[in-house]
């Protein structure tokens, strides 16, 4: 069991924090990075303080991992600050593991929030005992043009602003992932949206399954395995999986060699469901499930639920997912629910 934050309340000061790329220190991004905190303020009622480092550019942050987990850290550590959002992901953000102090997460739970490299982040918290929050950042889903998705608002304050337990996640009726320049001339235009979300897919099993969440962006994932960031075996058990794949659009081939390997770790034997992300931009999308398929028949894992296409990865709107909580597949009805609360 991960210890659950104490939730969010409007007045409440946050900190925002650059754990891998440095972009929103970069003069040409700076007004997309104070959109964002502009909707951490108005929407949320939230105060909003960058860590000292997070703001000083790509080269320097690259240049100095140290730094990133110091601003890490001195978040954890500061009692004023309740909790703690990504501005952005990136790609190596695994480097900051020689400069963490697990006992530092593990006396001060609080709210961490990002996705994609933040993978990496989620996992220092699992591993201090503390439950954080796969969901939105702030050059992505806070920063969206002319105002955030109501799928992502609701979403947010249900999980993190709220100790009831959170329900139902219904498909979004809408979704994007066109890539829009983040230049400031185009700040006032709105993405397209995508009216055919599909739903939710079962691609394979019955009746009801439940467990608890584990999981990621499923590339940066691989980037932990084999160090000591990496959960024991005995933590899937019983788990419910969620992976995404992210802007780099891996080959489903890609996919196959991943989930091999969590068989061949006789992980994918011990969990009861996996819930996968809509991929970005729909590309690859019925090959993944065939890669899917593939790798649990090789494993004769043919009835373990399957649920795909939910909207928690590379596109938006997106919904939080809680590490450690409960969840339910409901493969009958075609649904996904966390029967849980996110935070106390």
């Amino acid at each position: 069991m991960l210890t659950k934050p104490k939730m969010l309340q409007r007045g409440d000061k946050v900190a925002t924090i650059s754990l891998s790329w440095g972009g929103a220190g970069e003069p040409e991004l700076r007004w997309r990075y104070e959109q964002g905190v502009e909707r951490l303020k108005n929407v949320f009622g939230l105060e909003v303080v960058a860590m000292p480092n997070s703001l000083k550019g790509a080269a320097y942050l690259y240049e100095n991992p140290q730094a990133r987990a110091e601003d890490l850290m001195n978040a954890f550590k500061d009692p004023s600050i309740k909790g703690i959002v990504s501005n952005i992901g990136g790609s190596e953000s695994i480097r900051l593991l020689p400069y963490i102090d697990f006992d530092v997460i593990r006396e001060n739970p609080k709210v961490f929030i990002g996705f994609s490299d933040a993978t990496i982040t989620h996992l220092f918290c699992h591993k201090a005992g503390i439950s954080s929050f796969y969901g939105p950042a702030i050059l992505t889903d806070f920063a969206e043009n002319v105002q955030m998705h109501e799928y992502t608002v609701e979403s947010i304050k249900k999980t993190l602003f709220s100790n009831e337990v959170i329900g139902e996640i219904k498909p979004s009726p809408v979704w994007t992932s066109q890539r829009l320049e983040w230049v400031i001339e185009n700040k006032h235009i709105s993405r397209e949206m995508n009216e055919d979300n599909k739903g939710y897919e079962l691609l394979q099993g019955k009746g009801i399954a439940q467990g608890r969440l584990i999981g990621g962006c499923i590339e940066v994932l691989e980037f932990a395995k084999g160090t000591s960031l990496w959960p024991d075996k005995a933590y899937f058990k019983d788990s419910i999986l969620f992976f995404e794949t992210s802007e780099d659009l891996p080959i489903p081939a890609n996919i196959e060699y991943w989930l091999r390997n969590y068989g061949t770790q006789g992980i994918l034997q011990e969990v009861n469901g996996i819930i996968f992300a809509k991929p970005q931009h729909e590309k690859y999308y019925e090959e993944y499930k065939e890669s899917i398929a593939t790798i649990l028949h090789e494993l004769g894992l043919n009835e373990l639920p399957v649920l795909y296409n939910l909207n928690f990865g590379h596109t938006e709107p997106k919904f939080v997912i809680p590490y450690g909580a409960m969840a339910e597949i409901n493969c009958e009805e075609v649904k996904f629910s966390i029967i849980d609360s996110g935070v106390e």
